[in-house]
């Protein structure tokens, strides 16, 4: 296995050069960067048939391309209201099939929000609902060849600090995090992002996961605004003002040997940025491999 480096959607230089549709990606994705790696949001809900489905999987397959897939923004695992508790339901059942019929291996989703409840009594009730939604999906068949991946969240509002996505992690061996560090990055408020804190994340997730599961972990990377209340937009790897630098945790997945998925979420330089990060962790695994040797 190897790590893997893409963009979550198309870059305006995509449309720029006259492509309209997501089937279109795959050759230009590899001929232009080399990527191998893409995510296809259903943030705004799942909205595809079948047939496109499986020949957007069938496009990426042909260039060796990764599939991950972005669930609905909608889902709010800590809510109390039966009705958005089935409908929650529904929205994993949407993104795991169709997941399933594009031939991607990962899931990722927000957990939910803390809304007017005690933080602690939210991700109580994630943590009671989630486990039932598995055991639904799984019942379905719908977990077959998928893992799912809780996001960290870059708003304060909502539940999703790393601390809160390995408890939920902790659930089920199937679940893998994913780790926005752009959203780490903005919920701390910018304290954040030099390699000791890189490094304390991911002895937090070695230690509550195991090193092998953490080596796999989903990765959202992406230069972040925030104000006082977290996320507020994302930015460019050229928006140098902003933060994080990847350069460090380049550094440490070379170290590691990590085989994770690292998916570029820039402001419509999602491939360009994509390149751009995956281009400095093969320079830091050749530095790390020559001082090995020495």
């Amino acid at each position: 296995m190897q790590m893997r480096f893409g963009p979550s959607g198309n870059s305006e230089s995509f449309f720029a050069e006259g492509h309209k549709t997501t089937i279109e990606q795959p050759k230009w994705l590899h001929e232009n960067f080399a990527l191998d790696a893409f995510e296809y949001s259903f943030g705004r809900g799942v909205r595809i048939t079948e047939k496109s489905a499986r020949q957007i999987g069938e496009a990426f397959d042909a260039y060796g391309i990764q599939k991950s897939v972005h669930a609905p923004y909608f889902i709010n695992l800590a809510t109390e209201e039966e009705q958005k508790k089935v409908s929650c339901l529904k929205y994993f059942e949407q993104a795991c099939r169709a997941a399933q019929w594009m031939g991607a291996r990962r899931v990722i989703f927000h957990p939910g929000a803390q809304g007017k409840m005690e933080r602690e009594q939210a991700v109580k009730n994630i943590l009671t609902l989630f486990p039932q939604i598995l055991e639904k999906l799984e019942a379905q068949g719908l977990l077959e060849g998928i893992t799912l991946c809780p996001e960290t969240m870059g708003k304060l509002g909502q539940i999703g600090d790393i601390e809160e996505i390995l408890r939920i992690c902790a659930l089920d061996e199937r679940l893998i995090p994913c780790v926005d560090f752009g959203h780490i990055y903005a919920r701390r408020l910018g304290q954040f992002g030099d390699k000791k804190s890189f490094a304390a994340i991911l002895d937090g997730i070695e230690s509550s996961l195991g090193k092998e599961r953490a080596k796999q972990i989903h990765v959202h990377f992406s230069r972040i605004e925030f104000t006082k209340g977290g996320e507020k937009r994302h930015w460019n790897y050229q928006d140098i003002q902003y933060g994080p630098n990847f350069d460090p945790l380049a550094a440490l997945f070379a170290q590691r040997e990590y085989t994770a998925v690292v998916i570029c979420e820039s402001s419509g330089k999602m491939a360009e940025d994509a390149a751009t990060y995956r281009d400095m962790y093969l320079k830091a695994r050749e530095a790390w491999q020559h001082e090995s040797k020495m």
